[in-house]
């Protein structure tokens, strides 16, 4: 099981951007889809305290969504977490 875990859905479009770029970055996620899955969005929404999608784990560190993933790679720091992690 990989270190990175992004909760989704199939036809948001912020998920897919989240995906495409850790893709980019050449590494593996667990992903979780929660579309029609009441146990999985409580899961998320416990872990997290957001109803939206995606939410990005890099190990025990709660990213956020795609506009948190997004950031955090504009200030440098997304190619450190996951050097980090993975």
């Amino acid at each position: 099981m990989s270190a990175i875990t992004v909760y989704t859905k199939p036809t948001c479009p912020y998920c897919l951007a989240a995906k495409a770029l850790l893709r980019s970055k050449g590494v593996a996620f667990n992903e979780i889809s929660i579309e029609g899955d009441a146990a999985k969005t409580r899961e998320m929404i416990e872990r997290s305290g957001r109803r939206t999608v995606p939410q990005i784990y890099i190990g025990d560190t709660h990213v956020g969504g795609f506009d948190d993933l997004h950031a955090l790679d504009a200030q440098g720091g997304l190619d450190t977490l996951l050097a980090a992690t993975v």
